[in-house]
């Protein structure tokens, strides 16, 4: 009797884990089952809100800018090697018109900077300095035509972003106010709205990183124009002395 009453109560004990045991794989099993909510990138953008639209048209502006000014800069920087000895070839012949019309032919930012210098040849090495400079400036600035637009998207894309969720952020407390507090809301109304600033941070920096990285582009034109105009400029001392 004493050895069945030890039995009952071992049955006993493991019946309440054999319960909780599958339950728990139930509860694990519903778990896994259960669907995960996920957000497409769409959908996050749209809940952003109306200033969306200027950091819209920012990126799109970012984007023409940046491939105008990188194919324009991409085909200045092409340089032919033998470009400056032909020049000089050509000179010491006593042929400046084919000079000329080499440089006509090669038309870089370098060629055209040359071709000045080559046009005013007979005058002072003052006054074909000054003009070969003023020619680069003038190349120059067509090079960095509208890299101004870049830097200033990298300065206000961001600005748009924290604007718009200080305007979500008024809306959501004007909400709670008014309709009372619930955790969820806030949540969601907070997140939403941090869209904007991510958005308009992600805009500024790639427009900061456009307008370093093609300035970068434009100082390399400058040094080689400058490095050809020297040199032209050497070798006009050496012939007319």
């Amino acid at each position: 009797m004493h050895i069945f009453n030890i039995l009952l109560l071992q049955a006993t004990a493991t019946v309440p884990t054999a319960v909780t045991d599958s339950a728990a794989k139930v509860a694990a099993a519903a778990a896994a089952a259960a669907p995960v909510e996920k957000i497409s990138l769409f959908h996050l953008l749209m809940e952003g809100g109306a200033l969306m639209i200027p950091l819209l048209f920012c990126s799109l502006i970012l984007v023409y800018v940046f491939y105008d000014r990188f194919m324009a800069i991409r085909k200045a920087s092409v340089v032919d090697p033998s470009f400056m000895a032909r020049i000089k070839d050509q000179l010491e012949a006593g042929n400046k018109e084919k000079a000329i019309a080499t440089c006509k032919s090669v038309n870089t930012p370098v060629a055209r900077v040359i071709e000045k210098g080559v046009s005013r040849i007979g005058k002072p090495i003052d006054y074909i300095e000054k003009s070969m400079e003023n020619t680069g400036r003038l190349e120059v600035y067509q090079l960095e035509k509208n890299l101004s637009v870049l830097s200033t998207i990298a300065g206000i894309a961001p600005i748009f972003g924290f604007l718009g969720t200080i305007a979500g952020m008024i809306i959501l407390f004007f909400n709670v106010q008014h309709q009372g507090f619930s955790l969820e809301t806030i949540a969601g109304g907070i997140y939403t709205k941090m869209v904007t600033s991510a958005t308009g941070l992600i805009i500024g920096l790639l427009a900061y990183m456009s307008y370093a990285y093609l300035n970068t582009q434009v100082g390399k034109n400058v040094n080689r124009m400058e490095a050809a105009s020297a040199e032209f400029l050497d070798f006009i001392q050496d012939t007319s002395n």
